[in-house]
C-alpha cells in the first residue's frame, strides 16, 4: 500500500524575504563582488599560465585554488543573482542538491589544496635536498588529481544518500542550498544521511590538523635560520593567512548552521551564509599576488606593458 505523500521537486528558499526595498542596490552590489572575483582569481590563473617561470608546485596548487573558487562561486552567484530580481525564490530539488554539491565539494577541495601546499612548503623548508623529487611533475599531477577527486567523491556519496530521502517539507531557511538543511526536510531519519557527514567531516578537521601541525613545526624548524626564517615570511605566510581566511569563514557559517540564534536578523544571518562565498575568493587570490614576489612582478610588468602602449 503506497502512503499518501506527494512528491516534492519544488523547494522555497527563504533568506531573501524582507529584502524586496533595496533588492537593486543588492543586485548591483552582488554583481560587483562576482567580477572582482572572477578577475582577481582570473588574473592570478592567467599569470601562472602564461609565465613558464611559475610552473612550480607552490604556483600549481595557487593556480588550482583559484580555479577552486570560480567553481564553488558559479554554484551560488548566479541564482542569488537571479533570486534578487524575482518575485519568487523557488528551486527545483535536483538544482537544490546540485548547488549544495558544489558549495560543499568546492570547501572541501580548499582545504585538500590547502594541505598540498602545507606540504610542499614543509618539504621545500625542511626537507630542500629532495624537494625535486618528492614534488616532481609527475607526483604533482596525482597530487593535484587527488585533491579534486576525493573532496568530488565525497560529497558525491553525500548527495547521493541525500537525494533517496523522502522530503515532507519544501522550506530551506536560507539564501542557498546545503545537504544538511536538506535532509531536515526528511519525512525520516537515515543512518547514511548521518555516518556520511560525520566522516567527511571528521576527514577534513584531519586536513585542518595536518595544516596546522606542519606550520606550528615549520615555525619552530625556521627560528634557528635566518634564511629559513625569510623564506617562511615569503611563501607560507600567505597559506598561513590563506587556511585562517578558509577556515574561519567556513567554521563560522558551519557553526551558526548548527547553533545559530533566531533572533538575528534576516541580513546578518544572509552576510553569515554567504561569507564563505565572499571573503575567500577575494582576499585569497589579492593577498597572494601582492605576498609573492614573482606572482606581483609578473603582474605589475604585465599591467606596466599594457599602459605604456
Amino acid at each position: 500500500m503506497m502512503d499518501n505523500v506527494s512528491v516534492i521537486n519544488m523547494l522555497t528558499l527563504s533568506g531573501l524575504s524582507g529584502t524586496a526595498n533595496y533588492r537593486v542596490t543588492l543586485f548591483v552590489l552582488t554583481l560587483l563582488c562576482y567580477f572582482v572575483i572572477w578577475l582577481v582569481n582570473m588574473t592570478i590563473i592567467v599569470t601562472i599560465i602564461v609565465d613558464k617561470s611559475l610552473h612550480e608546485p607552490m604556483y600549481i596548487f595557487l593556480c588550482n585554488l583559484c580555479i577552486n573558487a570560480l567553481y564553488g562561486t558559479a554554484g551560488f552567484y548566479p541564482k542569488f543573482l537571479y533570486d534578487l530580481l524575482s518575485a519568487t525564490h523557488v528551486i527545483s530539488y535536483a538544482g537544490c542538491l546540485l548547488q549544495g554539491y558544489v558549495l560543499h565539494s568546492s570547501a572541501c577541495a580548499d582545504f585538500s589544496l590547502l594541505a598540498l601546499m602545507a606540504y610542499d612548503r614543509y618539504v621545500a623548508i625542511c626537507r630542500p635536498l629532495v624537494y625535486h623529487t618528492a614534488m616532481s611533475k609527475q607526483r604533482i599531477c596525482i597530487f593535484v588529481f587527488i585533491a579534486w577527486l576525493i573532496p568530488f567523491y565525497l560529497l558525491f556519496m553525500s548527495t547521493i544518500t541525500t537525494s533517496a530521502l523522502r522530503l515532507c517539507g519544501s522550506h530551506i531557511p536560507k539564501i542557498y542550498c546545503v545537504n544538511w538543511l536538506i535532509s531536515n526536510l526528511a519525512c525520516s531519519a537515515s543512518i547514511a544521511t548521518v555516518i556520511v557527514p560525520a566522516f567527511n567531516y571528521t576527514f577534513y578537521t584531519g586536513h585542518v590538523v595536518f595544516i596546522l601541525w606542519s606550520y606550528i613545526y615549520l615555525i619552530k624548524t625556521c627560528q634557528s635560520s635566518k634564511e629559513n626564517t625569510s623564506k617562511f615570511m615569503q611563501t607560507c605566510m600567505p597559506h598561513v593567512l590563506s587556511l585562517a581566511v578558509v577556515g574561519g569563514s567556513f567554521h563560522f557559517d558551519l557553526v551558526y548552521m548548527r547553533f545559530g540564534k533566531k533572533e538575528l536578523s534576516q541580513n546578518v544571518k544572509n552576510f553569515m551564509a554567504m561569507e564563505f562565498l565572499l571573503i575567500p575568493p577575494i582576499v585569497n587570490p589579492i593577498m597572494y599576488g601582492l605576498k609573492l614576489t614573482q606572482i606581483r612582478q609578473r603582474i605589475f610588468k604585465f599591467i606596466c606593458s599594457k599602459s605604456s602602449l
